[in-house]
């Protein structure tokens, strides 16, 4: 009975279970290449002698200069743009005022040229119209001369007419004030009934195209 009874506190005699070990990710340990990488962090962040946290805050520091240098080169750039903008603004004020005053000059010459149409034609006609004064003081007592002369002052008469209705019209000198722009003064003499510098006789007509003159006349001034 003793050996059956050993036997049985054999057989319910059960052996302690081995206790397994815990994983490394249930310990807590970092895997294998994490701890090579701490490791080298430290080992860096010892080597230099400033924390990690010091060398992660020098790259906001890096990109706040980047920023500041392309700040300054965008200022820069600006500043330059501006410059060229005034001065292609001037360039475009000065051809501006350029064109208006060669569209005034333009227009100015137009109208004059329009104006004064008849000087040319005017001037040249001068010497023809001094030719018929000349002739028709011819005095004669042929008939036959007579109604030629009257035949030429119709002709000069017509003539006139023809240049008054450009603008062009004789100046009067005999008696008037002597003025420098409208007469010629070739001689001077004492003359009775005459204020000093007046006109006292007319050697040749002047004439005039509206407000221009195309020939003083040629006058004796009394002193």
């Amino acid at each position: 009975m003793e050996q059956g009874d050993k036997r049985a506190g054999q057989a319910t005699y059960n052996e302690p279970e081995m206790e397994q070990p815990a994983s490394a990710e249930e310990a807590g340990v970092p895997p294998e290449g994490e701890r090579d990488d701490a490791r080298q962090n430290d080992a860096a962040g010892q080597g230099d002698g400033k924390p990690a946290e010091a060398s992660a805050g020098a790259e906001p520091a890096g990109e706040e200069r980047a920023e500041t240098e392309e700040l300054a080169a965008a200022k820069a750039q600006v500043a330059e743009l501006e410059a060229k903008l005034a001065e292609m603004e001037h360039r475009y004020l000065r051809l501006y005022a350029d064109f208006e005053n060669f569209r005034r000059r333009t227009r100015q010459e137009l109208e004059a040229a329009e104006k004064y149409r008849a000087q040319s034609l005017a001037s040249d006609l001068l010497p023809v119209l001094d030719n018929f004064e000349r002739a028709l003081k011819i005095e004669t007592e042929n008939e036959q001369a007579k109604s030629i002369l009257q035949g030429m002052e119709m002709v000069y008469r017509s003539l006139l007419d023809a240049l008054k209705k450009e603008g062009v019209e004789a100046i009067e000198a005999v008696g008037k004030p002597f003025d420098p722009h409208l007469h010629q003064a070739v001689m001077q003499t004492d003359e009775d009934g005459y204020e000093p510098n007046t006109v006292v006789e007319e050697l040749q007509k002047g004439y005039k195209l509206k407000d221009r003159i195309l020939r003083p006349a040629m006058v004796k001034v009394s002193q």
